[in-house]
């Protein structure tokens, strides 16, 4: 079937083949390819290995404002050891695409093997931890005689499935978790994850950095992001001499070799045969009878969302937005991980609150991102990531305080961003976001345009969507709107205490129209700023009309 199908494209290939003619040709040079992370804040943020130190050093002055600390160590309380900026605290290889890769899984062992050999070990402060995606990767490095060097570093299997990267990493040791908080201290984490958005990983963690498995452990070794791997030294071995990456990191012939001897058909075929019975607990789950969903109204983790309470047959027209309070002002790349988290939930957060109020334990709260079958839990979540910046809130000494805090208007009484939402649905009166560039990027996608929706928000008014969340946005009824190059809400000189109108939302709306944003300033001054509405197609034009692709859906069905 592939050969006929390829052979009807034209995109069957021998040696006999011509060679095609190709619109553009690229070249990659090979010996150009380096070693490479990314990091500390995003995964697009390449950082080339020999590189990494003089990144991260750059960061606590671009990015985290401290680099006149940076040399600062400081003791942890009931050790023998001190701690400072850019130290390791989480090394974790998980669950991610590259696990799959037996290549860099063996490279990782290897590298563990050989450290073990010179008596290499963990650095005290780093967390360690293996959570390979597939049984199978356990069965080969068993079988290679490598998963023993790995335990020796701490490296243990501690499951299957998502851990460090969705922020199941678990918290610190309470000491340095201690130290961490009382000296402010930018600790790192090195994972073979696919995402370190801010808040994500860890709380006390504020410098995450993406690793192949091999770097990782690696990294676990030096201890710190202020030791350049590829010139500095990674430790000592047992007769003090230095031990450099070069001296343990595995060949190539040789990864390929334990890859050929090791990794079989067979192990495959063995773990998936039965990949969907599941273990003695799993089987015991008692499973309701029913054409539709037994809804337990008593569960914490899955909810009957309301996105269909009221539902009429035929959608109710959209009215505009009048004198809609502002929830928050954003400045460039708002991930979706800031709008809707998927780390851990503090105690103390409006999630936390519910969560206790429904005598659920801080210990059981597990985090955002499995409880995202509860509605309750996730828009209480919404724009609660710790480390978020709403610029409207400020502390006395003028400096805009990080966390999920909004001024409610016209009281301007500070508080959570859900409770403000919640009393301005009570008092009936709309809501519109203000942000950036690249709004929306990175993933949590659906939860980031649900939250907003039952936060009550009409509009998010930008200086650029990324796609998807654009999206997402129109088919959960929210209004996405771009400023005209050249224009943002800091052009503007918006405060927050702005009230804003927009016209035009109903029958007339017309895909990438231009509205107005009349804009009423707490001293009376009126502004009204041209908007593009991105809302791109006639079908997206249908799903907000619908108030979202769910409504829309149902409607159809009912039909």
């Amino acid at each position: 079937m592939v050969e006929a199908y390829a052979r009807a494209q034209g995109a069957y290939r021998t040696r006999l083949t011509p060679d095609p003619v190709f619109t553009d040709t690229l070249e990659l040079n090979l010996g150009e390819v380096t070693a490479s992370l990314a990091g500390p804040k995003r995964p697009q943020d390449r950082v080339v290995l020999s590189g990494a130190k003089a990144g991260f050093i750059a960061a606590m002055t671009d990015e985290f404002r401290q680099g006149d600390s940076i040399a600062e160590r400081h003791k942890v309380e009931g050790t023998n050891y001190d701690l400072g900026h850019g130290d390791v605290v989480i090394a974790a290889i998980t669950s991610c695409t590259n696990t799959s890769n037996p290549n860099v899984m063996m490279a990782a062992g290897l590298l563990a093997r050989n450290a073990v050999a010179r008596g290499l070990t963990v650095k005290p402060w780093v967390k360690t931890s293996l959570a390979p995606g597939s049984q199978v990767v356990q069965d080969y490095l068993k079988e290679a005689d490598l998963q023993k060097s790995l335990d020796k570093l701490g490296f243990n299997i501690v499951g299957f499935g998502c851990t460090t990267c969705i922020g199941n990493s678990g918290p610190l040791a309470p000491e340095i978790s201690a130290t961490v908080a009382k000296h402010n201290l930018v600790a790192a984490a090195v994972l073979s994850g696919n995402r370190n958005f801010e808040g994500r990983v860890n709380p006390d963690v504020r410098a995450n950095y993406l690793a192949s498995p091999p770097l990782v452990v690696a990294y676990a070794l030096a201890g710190s992001m202020q030791i350049d791997l590829t010139r500095e030294p990674i430790g000592a071995d047992k007769q003090g001499k230095a031990v450099y990456l070069a001296d343990i990191w595995p060949k190539t012939d040789e990864i390929h070799e334990f890859v050929e001897a090791t990794v079989s058909a067979k192990m495959f075929k063995t773990k998936y045969a039965s990949v969907f019975d599941g273990d003695a607990n799993w089987r015991k789950v008692k499973v309701p009878a029913g054409l539709t969903y037994a809804w337990d109204i008593g569960s914490t983790y899955v909810r009957n969302p309301p996105y269909f309470d009221g539902l009429t047959k035929t959608p109710k027209p959209v009215s505009d937005i009048d004198n809609a309070r502002i929830l928050a002002l954003f400045l460039d790349s708002i991930t979706t991980d800031h709008i809707s988290p998927a780390g851990s939930i503090k105690a103390a957060s409006p999630a936390g609150q519910h969560l206790i109020e429904h005598q659920v334990r801080p210990v059981d709260f597990n985090q955002y991102g499995t409880r995202r079958g509860n509605h309750e839990v996730m828009m209480r979540g919404t724009f609660a990531n710790i480390r978020i910046k709403n610029q409207t809130v400020k502390d006395d000494a003028g400096n805009v305080v990080e966390g999920g805090y909004t001024i409610h208007q016209p009281a301007a009484e500070r508080m959570a961003i859900y409770d403000a939402a919640m009393r301005y649905q009570a008092e009936k009166v709309p809501l519109v976001v203000f942000a950036g560039r690249e709004y929306g990027t990175g993933s949590s996608r659906d939860w980031a345009a649900k939250g907003t929706k039952l936060l009550g928000v009409r509009a998010v008014i930008a200086q650029s969507f990324e796609r998807i969340h654009r999206s997402n946005l129109v088919g959960m009824g929210v209004l996405p709107l771009v400023f005209e190059e050249g224009t943002s809400w800091i052009s503007l000189g918006l405060k927050g205490d702005e009230t804003v109108t927009i016209h035009g939302l109903g029958e007339t709306l017309k895909p990438r129209q231009t509205l107005h944003a009349e804009i009423k300033h707490a001293d009376g001054r009126m502004s009204r700023v041209p908007l593009m509405c991105r809302i791109d197609t006639l079908d997206e034009l249908e799903y907000f009309r619908n108030d979202g692709i769910l409504p829309y859906v149902l409607r159809q069905l009912a039909a």
